[in-house]
C-alpha cells in the first residue's frame, strides 16, 4: 500500500507508546532493587551498560578492576556495581526510568553523548563543575571532548571516557576474489558502491556492504550510516543537520535526500543484508562475532571499537583480524575537501540530580580517570583517548593496530548537535532511511515525512534549504 506523508508521525506516536510500555514494564524490577542510592552513605552505585552478549565482558572485567582499586584505597568505601543488560534504545528507557526517583536513581551512571542534553533538560543530572574545578585531571582533556557533556545553561554534568572515530573495514581476502585491491582507499561514493557491486557479481554467499538501518539499529543507523553520508554532501565547514547561527534544525535539503538514495541504493540493489536482517536489532552482534571473523561481509561501515569484540577472553577470539581486514575513511560524497568524513561520539559518567551519595560518586570518577585507568580502558574498549596526555603516549599508540588511523580521523570528525531535541530528531532520521529500506517509501516520500516530523520534534525550530 502506498504510504501518506502522515505515517512517520503515526509511526513516531506508536515507538513512543512502545517506549512508555518497556519504561512501565521495567519499574517494578527497578524499584525493587534496594531501596535506592541512599541506603548506605559508604556504598557508591554504579549503573552501566552491559553487553547483550555474554561473551563482550570488557566493561564489566574493567569496572571490576577499579571497584577494588577504589576499595582498597578507601577505607571503609565500597562499589556496588550494577549493570543494565539492555541495547542501546532499551539502556536509555531503562536508565531514564531509575534517574526520575531517589528510590531508584544510582550514584553514578554512563551516559551517552547523544543523550546527555534531554536528561539535563529534564533535569535528572546534576552540574560538577564545583568537582571540575577542583580536579587538575580536567585540563588534560581535549576540549571537543569536554563540549560533548555541555548543557546549553554553559555548565558541565559529564566526564567524557574516551571518543569513537568511523570508518570502512573492508576483507582483503573477498576483496582479493573480487579483484579489487588491498590497499583499497575509495575517492567518493560512487567507489564504495563500486566495489560493493564487484564484490556481488564475483564473490557469491558473501554480503557486499553493512550500513545500519531503520528504528530497530537506533543511534547506530542515525550515526554510524546517516551522519556519515550527510556530513560528506556539503564542504565540511557546516553542519547539515543544525544551523547553529540561527539555532535551528535544517529541513529540505538535497544532501539529506542524497544521504537517503545512498541507503536505498544498497538495500534496492541487494548490495546489503538481507531487509529482514538489516532490520533485526541484534545485527551489530552478529557483524561483529560472526559476519566479520567468518568472512562473510566484504565492507562494513563501523566503528574504531570493534576489536573489542575480537580480543583475547571476549568469545570472539580472532588475534589474525589486523591481517585479515583493511582500513580505509569513508570518502565524502563526490571526493571534496576534506575527502573524507568521521562522526565522533563516545560516553560520559555523570551523576543523577537524585543520587544521594554525589560526593563519593566523583572521588570514584577521579579513580576511573587517572591517567593510567584512563588509558587502560581506551586501549580495552579500542576508544580513541579524550586525555592529551594520553594520546600523546606512545605506548597508547602502539596498543594494537588500528589505533593510529582511527586516531588520526579525528582531524575530520564531526559531533552530532545533542541538543534536547536531538533524541527525536534521530527517530526521525531513522523512519526516513526505514522507509527506503524496505521501499515503502521514495526517497521525495520519505524525506518529505522526516520534515513534517522534524517541525513537529523541534517545535517547528526549523530552517528550510
Amino acid at each position: 500500500m502506498r504510504p501518506t506523508a502522515a505515517r512517520p508521525r503515526r509511526t513516531a506516536r506508536l515507538t513512543a507508546l512502545a517506549a512508555l510500555a518497556t519504561a512501565l514494564a521495567v519499574a517494578p524490577a527497578l524499584t525493587a532493587c534496594g531501596g535506592g542510592s541512599g541506603s548506605d552513605p559508604d556504598t557508591v552505585r554504579v549503573s552501566f551498560k552491559q553487553s547483550t552478549d555474554n561473551s563482550v565482558k570488557v566493561m564489566d572485567a574493567y569496572l571490576a578492576d577499579v571497584k577494588k582499586q577504589f576499595e582498597k584505597e578507601n577505607a571503609g568505601k565500597k562499589v556496588e556495581l550494577v549493570p543494565i543488560k539492555a541495547p542501546d534504545a532499551e539502556y536509555y528507557t531503562k536508565l531514564q526510568q531509575m534517574l526520575r526517583s531517589p528510590k531508584t536513581a544510582p550514584d553514578l551512571v554512563y551516559e551517552d553523548t547523544f543523550l546527555i542534553n534531554s536528561d539535563i533538560t529534564s533535569g535528572y543530572l546534576k552540574p560538577l563543575d564545583p568537582y571540575l574545578a577542583k580536579w587538575k585531571d580536567w585540563d588534560a582533556f581535549i576540549d571537543t571532548a569536554k563540549a560533548a557533556a555541555r548543557g546549553q545553561d554553559g555548565k558541565t554534568y559529564g566526564v567524557p571516557d574516551g571518543t569513537d572515530t568511523r570508518g570502512l573495514w573492508f576483507n582483503k581476502e573477498i576483496f582479493a576474489k573480487a579483484g579489487l585491491p588491498a590497499d583499497w582507499q575509495p575517492k567518493d561514493w560512487d567507489d564504495v558502491l563500486a566495489a560493493a557491486r564487484a564484490v556481488r557479481k564475483k564473490v557469491p554467499g558473501v554480503t557486499p556492504l553493512n550500513i545500519y538501518t531503520g528504528k530497530p539499529a537506533g543511534e547506530a543507523a542515525t550515526m554510524q550510516t546517516f551522519e556519515m553520508l550527510l556530513y560528506g554532501t556539503d564542504d565540511g565547514r557546516s553542519d547539515p543537520l543544525y544551523d547553529r547561527a540561527s539555532k535551528k534544525w535544517i529541513a529540505g535539503s538535497q544532501g539529506f535526500k542524497d544521504a537517503l538514495a545512498f541507503v536505498r541504493t544498497v538495500f534496492e540493489e541487494k548490495l546489503g543484508p538481507d531487509v529482514s536482517a538489516a532490520l533485526d536489532p541484534n545485527l551489530a552482534t552478529v557483524v561483529r562475532g560472526e559476519m566479520l571473523p567468518e568472512g562473510k561481509l566484504a565492507i562494513a561501515l563501523d566503528g574504531s571499537w570493534l576489536p573489542q569484540d575480537w580480543l583475547e577472553g571476549s568469545g570472539h577470539e580472532w588475534p589474525g583480524w589486523s591481517k585479515e581486514l583493511g582500513l580505509a575513511p569513508m570518502p565524502t560524497q563526490h571526493g571534496q575537501a576534506p575527502g573524507k568524513v568521521s562522526m565522533s561520539g563516545g560516553w560520559t559518567w555523570a551523576i543523577p540530580a537524585k543520587a544521594a551519595n554525589p560526593d563519593l560518586a566523583f572521588d570514584f570518577i577521579r579513580t576511573l580517570q587517572t591517567k593510567a585507568n584512563a588509558q587502560k580502558w581506551y586501549v580495552a574498549n579500542s576508544g580513541i583517548a579524550v586525555r592529551e596526555d594520553v594520546a600523546r603516549d606512545p605506548s597508547y599508540i602502539e596498543a594494537q593496530p588500528g589505533i593510529k588511523f582511527f586516531t588520526d580521523l579525528v582531524a575530520a570528525t564531526h559531533y552530532r548537535p545533542a541538543y534536547p531535541a536531538y533524541p527525536k530528531v534521530s527517530t526521525a532520521i531513522q523512519e526516513a532511511m526505514e522507509g527506503v529500506t524496505t521501499g515503502d517509501m521514495s526517497v521525495e516520500e520519505a524525506a518529505r515525512g522526516y520534515d513534517e516530523a522534524l517541525a513537529e520534534a523541534t517545535d517547528d525550530q526549523v530552517v528550510r534549504k
